[in-house]
């Protein structure tokens, strides 16, 4: 009901004022209106909104006002509207004050909602007024928590000219901003070496308290909860000038002190405690126009929230994963970009055609990431048809058009020779199979591997259990200090095709960090290493392509001959998409492509054949059935001669009957007439309706 209210306010004066205000409103507005003689809309936009202070400090449990004042730059205005949003965990307004508002007529006194944070007001001014520093009203907040309070105009506020017309007039508004703190320390000075700051968030749910010791006292009184401003106690806690607490929970917590001396309790000391452990929310990276395309400059999109520090920035780093040209195996560990501080949307430095993996982290206020990671392809089109030239290959070269039928005609001749030896060559594969005819060189082989794996498959897994069990009384017996290297980025799901890379944090600048990815099938070990660089970040781009496969991946840390304990293992795949054939390496997105020009040559080759056969067996059943029509013309005439014939002899037959009695032998010629002619006409129809029948076959 209150958003539909504040849309009808906003109509046109003359059908927003009959809706929402009352009706000696629209007669003195109108009537002035009327008088001043302005007919047409006005477009001026000059009347401003500003709250003062626009800044300020303020302690929590104290109030603080702020007024809302209106400049009309010389415009005269006759409506007034607005809403104000505040934070509600942190600011309460006690009572909005009217008394010296240059709103005469209130068709809206200020509503306050204290739940959600928000006030809405409206009025008018009959016959308009003037003002550079117009009273609207006067807000009364009291402070409830520490931060940063924001106080702004919802994009709903409007001022209306005085012109009969309802004009918006709103130009611009100036919001506010205050700081909320803790009132000044009444007691013991508090510092703490965890969360120094008690304005900043930070990633540490367990907190150190200290406070400075004075002479003289018998005791402390202390204790931490939710709420900012409060007072332990009078029960003495002891004298020491120390505390930890530990596990606390995320959001804001209040330590409270106060100290017993001379018998009295004296002032009390507020520190606040902002805790934030939890990471960012996830967030998918949009790439547009999508995450596989042409544009060398493609847009990066990407935005989360944080449910108590916020967000605080954003970094991203573009990994190569394969990269065309020569340029692809340049690349080392050392070349790689750190994370660089970005805003969405991000538009990168043109890149060359290639894999890369985008990874994006979000920082909120208390240090805490989320990082996540898009496959982006970048691609150049197969081709590209140039109209009366040819058609372009991966902008290499040019095939004219008359080169290119040629071509495709070749092509289609070769398809149909080769398809017909293939298939008789599959056929030959498949009575081989069913009949399990393997040479003997292959059985011979496959023996031979079967003997060899049962003789060291056994030996090879007792040297491994053994290397397992020495490297873990190895790791019993050291005492180590250094702290296992953080993986934090990881290529998880790559292709045999594409560069692994792996990153993450150490605690030691400058540090080796030694990497080792261990091949599950094979059991094969590659050891890597890198150097942790300013703030102990570390990144490794491996040099080549790994073999398919599931891997494992640790890594430790090394200092002088120091080493630390090996990090948790992370399970990573690489998928098989390239065939090797020695030195060169033939990608699934290859043979696809070849793949798919195949079968569009097999198509049109099988659509030539079926035209082929379509149109001769066209044309012969045309010429078939004209020799049906011939000799079903020639029939006709033929039985028409025939049955004049007989008509004629049986016509004799009864001229006789007519006269005399027929003999036996004129009787039995009559019989045999008629039936000649039933036989004939059955045995005609017949010929014809088969002869038909297999045509149409």
């Amino acid at each position: 009901m209150e958003e539909k209210k504040k849309r009808s306010f906003f109509f046109p004066i003359t059908s927003r004022l009959c809706l929402s205000w009352s009706v000696p409103i629209i007669l003195i507005v109108s009537i002035v209106g009327s008088m001043g003689g302005l007919g047409n809309i006005s477009t001026a936009e000059a009347a401003s909104l500003v709250l003062s202070p626009s800044t300020g400090t303020f302690t929590v449990g104290s109030t603080f006002s702020v007024s809302v004042f209106l400049n009309t730059e010389n415009e005269a205005v006759n409506t007034i509207g607005t809403s104000i949003t505040f934070p509600p965990d942190k600011l309460q307004i006690v009572s909005p004050s009217t008394g010296n508002s240059i709103i005469n007529i209130w068709t809206n006194l200020p509503n306050v909602d204290n739940q959600n944070g928000r006030i809405s007001l409206q009025g008018g001014i009959p016959g308009g007024i003037k003002v550079t520093n117009g009273l609207i009203t006067t807000l009364i907040f009291r402070v409830k928590s520490v931060g940063t309070a924001v106080v702004k105009f919802t994009d709903s506020s409007r001022v209306l000219l005085n012109d009969g017309q309802g004009t918006d007039d709103l130009k611009q508004t100036t919001n506010g901003v205050y700081q909320l703190v803790l009132p000044p320390p009444a007691g013991p000075i508090v510092t703490s070496e965890t969360h120094p700051d008690q304005t900043q968030w930070y990633p540490n749910a367990s907190a150190a308290l200290e406070w400075a010791a004075e002479t003289d006292v018998d005791g402390y009184s202390y204790i931490v909860n939710g709420e900012p401003v409060d007072f332990p106690d009078d029960i003495a806690e002891g004298t020491r000038t120390t505390i930890n607490y530990r596990n606390l929970t995320d959001g804001i917590h209040y330590f409270h002190i106060k100290a017993l001396k001379d018998k009295g309790w004296g002032g009390t000391t507020h520190y606040a405690l902002k805790i934030d452990t939890g990471a960012p929310a996830k967030f998918p990276i949009e790439i547009i126009p999508d995450a596989r395309t042409t544009r060398r400059q493609p847009v990066f999109q990407f935005s989360t929230t944080d449910a108590l520090s916020g967000i605080d920035h954003y970094e991203l780093k573009i990994i190569p994963l394969k990269v065309s040209g020569s340029s692809a195996g340049n690349t080392t560990p050392a070349t790689q970009p750190l994370f660089i501080d970005v805003n969405s949307p991000y538009v990168p430095p043109e890149l060359p055609l290639g894999t890369y993996d985008v990874v994006v982290r979000a920082y909120d206020k208390a240090g805490n990431l989320q990082e996540i990671a898009q496959r982006l392809n970048i691609v150049t089109s197969v081709f590209r048809i140039i109209q009366d030239q040819g058609i372009q290959i991966r902008n290499s070269f040019l095939i004219p058009w008359k080169w290119f039928w040629i071509l495709l005609i070749i092509l289609l001749l070769l398809l149909t020779g080769i398809a017909w030896r293939v298939r008789r060559w599959h056929r030959q594969l498949i009575n081989r199979r069913q009949a399990k005819d393997l040479s003997p060189t292959v059985q011979q082989q496959l023996d031979e591997l079967k003997k060899y794996r049962e003789k060291y498959g056994k030996v090879a897994l007792g040297i491994i259990f053994i290397i397992m069990l020495w490297s873990s009384a190895t790791a019993r017996a050291e005492t180590v200090a250094l702290v296992p290297p953080l993986i934090t980025t990881v290529a998880k799901n790559i292709s045999n095709d594409e560069i692994f890379y792996v990153g993450g944090n150490l605690d030691v600048e400058n540090a080796t960090v030694i990497l080792y990815l261990q091949n599950v099938s094979t059991g094969e070990t590659i050891s890597e290493s890198t150097i942790s660089q300013k703030g102990g970040e570390w990144f490794y781009r491996h040099s080549g392509f790994l073999t398919g496969g599931n891997y494992v991946l640790w890594a430790q840390s090394k200092v002088g001959s120091q080493l630390s304990p090996p990090s948790p293992q992370v399970e990573l795949t690489v998928r098989k998409t390239a065939f090797i054939f020695g030195a060169s390496r033939i990608s699934l997105e290859a043979i696809y492509l070849v793949g798919v020009i195949c079968s569009i040559a097999v198509i049109l080759a099988l659509i030539l054949h079926i035209l082929f056969h379509t149109y001769h067996g066209r044309k012969r059943h045309k010429e078939m059935l004209k020799e049906i029509k011939e000799a079903e013309e020639s029939v006709r005439r033929g039985f028409a001669v025939l049955r004049r014939d007989i008509e004629a002899e049986l016509a004799i037959i009864h001229k006789i009957k007519m006269s005399k009695e027929l003999g036996e032998e004129e009787k039995a010629k009559e019989v045999q007439l008629l039936n000649d002619l039933d036989s004939v006409e059955k045995y005609i129809g017949k010929e014809i309706w088969d002869v038909e029948r297999a045509e149409a076959q």
